[in-house]
């Protein structure tokens, strides 16, 4: 098994502490030091021990407890107690001098991190990195090791309980042993209602179906003891073996499965504090092949795939918790994964959390009623990395009725966000208590931008205005009638045209249109004018582009921008060729004055 390691001998809680490292007191060194007793010399003359030989040399009693208490106790990070004093030991890689030698450089004075055991060298990143780990509820201490075979492994603690974790623990891709700290809350929530269960019945069978490191069941061994029967079961070779060593870290004691003699692989030092269950198997086959009065399901994704077999074998009134992780089919990020995994119809709501939670109900619901068993909800919580869904359950079929009548269809106006249960027995009725699907009461600002959008898509001037109504009058577009005549009053009614042979010419127009591509880009009408000449007005200048044989359109990103398939040399020369001179005007004007003085 893996030596346990202590923590780094930078990490005290009392100055007592840095002082039997030095063994100012005469005292022996514990075998955890033995890496530090050879700075002691035969003249009494002690070094540092979190100090290099070069950077502070031998030196008697008194003096080393003042470098200890100046230096390396007044210099520190604390958490919960727990002081990070600076180490100069080489710990860290050595800094490269400026042309890249690395044997001239010189050792980083740093800090080790009581949680994560990572070293940092600045003070104010350490308070910031130890901020991140509170934020997360990452407080209990975890330290490094390295394991016979020479890998090298972390021990995290959480909630009095030690587990190993190889470095890839992070990436479930990379690792079978998955570990994910922000997974805590979770852990707890679970763990309470496991104690609730307690109370109503004892000893209880509880599996975690999916061990990986082992911490969940772990958790309730060591807490709940003599109360519950814990089974710890995982796929991997990898996992089992580290919950057993995990096991053996906890002073938990392993039985082997199938039940048979026990190995010398079960036993532990000392008096085991409870007896653990690990067994390589999957969960489904396990879930068929024994009863449990607690099931945990915590897969790395969704657990649909799990729940008949674990309805199949559960006790009455036994609890069943379902953990998901796959988010994004939950929170509505990929609609396609959400109607193959649990059968919804779902769009992304500003109460997205809340229709994860009551879809995983109604999935589990449905997964009970299959084994003619119903469900009574006693936990739903939906938060940024998981939906935790807790139920209690009951046998027989008038149950599983009772639980079927609640699963309801829901209608939700995208609009205006209100929703409605639909009744049960009820036909296909999108009918809600707004009236935004037979108007556009709420969207009168946005209609002219709204037919902009379409005018735009299909590059046509037909039923097109700038978005807004200022710039409607400045713009000078026409009248409103002008528009409404086409039939485009309401963009939300299907965008339906009147009647007649204009409306029929303008259908064709636009099927034509519509098969060519899409003019990409647009011109600035006001970018490319010309000196000295006074533009025609923008619907104008449209219509002109129009009768010259190319799609012209307006555009919402910009006001004066005209999106046509023209090239600039032509977009040009019909600009050129419909502006006037400005000092035209200006020479009528002087030409009248000039006549009515001479008169």
């Amino acid at each position: 098994s893996f030596p346990q390691t202590e923590r780094h001998i930078s990490i005290q809680t009392k100055l007592k502490g840095l002082e039997m490292l030095a063994d100012l007191d005469g005292g022996e060194y514990s075998s955890s030091l033995n890496l530090f007793c050879s700075f002691m010399s035969l003249s009494g003359r002690k070094s540092c021990p979190l100090c290099p030989e070069e950077k502070f040399k031998a030196c008697y009693s008194h003096k080393l407890r003042r470098h200890l208490q100046n230096l390396h106790w007044k210099v520190y990070v604390e958490l919960q107690g727990q002081r990070m004093c600076i180490c100069h030991l080489p710990c860290r890689n050595l800094k490269p001098s400026l042309s890249g030698d690395q044997v001239s450089g010189r050792h980083v004075a740093h800090y080790h991190c009581v949680v994560c055991s990572v070293t940092i060298a600045r003070k104010t990143d350490m308070i910031s990195h130890l901020k991140r780990h509170i934020n997360k509820g990452e407080t209990e201490a975890s330290y490094s090791g390295t394991a016979p075979s020479g890998h090298a492994y972390e021990i995290m603690k959480e909630l009095g309980t030690n587990v190993q974790l190889l470095p890839n623990h992070t990436t479930p891709q990379k690792s079978d042993t998955y570990f994910n700290r922000k997974m805590k809350s979770n852990r707890q929530l679970v763990f309470c209602s496991l104690a609730v269960l307690t109370e109503e019945r004892n000893p209880l069978e509880c599996l975690d179906a999916f061990g990986a490191t082992g911490i969940m069941g772990l958790q309730w061994a060591k807490h709940l003891r003599n109360a519950i029967k814990v089974t710890i079961t995982d796929i991997s070779d990898t996992c089992v073996k580290m919950i057993k060593e995990n096991c053996k870290l906890n002073h938990i004691r392993v039985d082997g499965c199938p039940r048979g003699p026990r190995g010398p692989d079960s036993e532990v030092e000392g008096v085991p504090i409870a007896t653990v269950e690990v067994a390589k198997m999957d969960a489904n086959v396990i879930l068929h092949l024994r009863a449990f009065d607690y099931i945990h399901l915590d897969p790395y994704g969704t657990a649909v795939n799990y729940l008949d077999a674990a309805f199949r074998n559960v006790r009455n009134l036994g609890i069943i918790s379902v953990t998901s992780t796959d988010t994004s089919s939950l929170y509505a990020k990929s609609p396609n994964v959400t109607l193959r995994h649990y059968g919804c119809h779902i769009v992304r709501t500003e109460y997205y959390r809340e229709v994860a939670a009551r879809m995983v109900v109604a999935t589990v619901a449905r997964a009970a009623g299959r084994c003619n068993k119903g469900i009574e909800v006693l936990l739903a919580v939906a938060l940024e990395h998981f939906v935790l869904v807790v139920v209690r359950v009951l046998r027989g079929p008038t149950q599983a009725d009772e639980s079927a009548k609640k699963l309801r269809k829901l209608v939700h106006c995208q609009w205006c966000e209100e929703r409605l249960f639909l009744k049960q027995g009820n036909m296909v009725d999108d009918t809600l208590p707004c009236n935004c699907h037979g108007t556009s009461q709420y969207m009168d600002d946005i209609q002219p931008l709204v037919k902009t959008l379409i005018c735009e898509s299909e590059c046509t001037t037909l039923k097109s205005f700038v978005h807004g109504p200022s710039a409607l009058t400045n713009q000078e577009m026409g009248s409103q009638k002008t528009t409404d005549d086409l039939g485009w009053n309401d963009p939300l009614e299907s965008w339906k045209r009147k009647t007649g042979e204009e409306s029929g010419s303008v259908v064709k127009k636009l099927k034509s249109d519509v098969s060519l591509e899409h003019p990409p880009f647009y011109y600035s009408i006001h970018r490319h004018s010309i000196r000295g000449m006074n533009m025609p007005k923008l619907n104008k200048f449209l219509q002109y582009l129009t009768e010259a044989g190319f799609r012209v359109s307006r555009t919402h990103f910009d006001p004066t921008g005209v999106r046509t398939d023209a090239t600039l040399l032509k977009f040009k020369s019909v600009l050129t060729k419909y502006s006037v001179p400005t000092y035209t005007n200006a020479t009528a004007t002087q030409k009248s004055v000039s006549t009515e003085t001479t008169t």
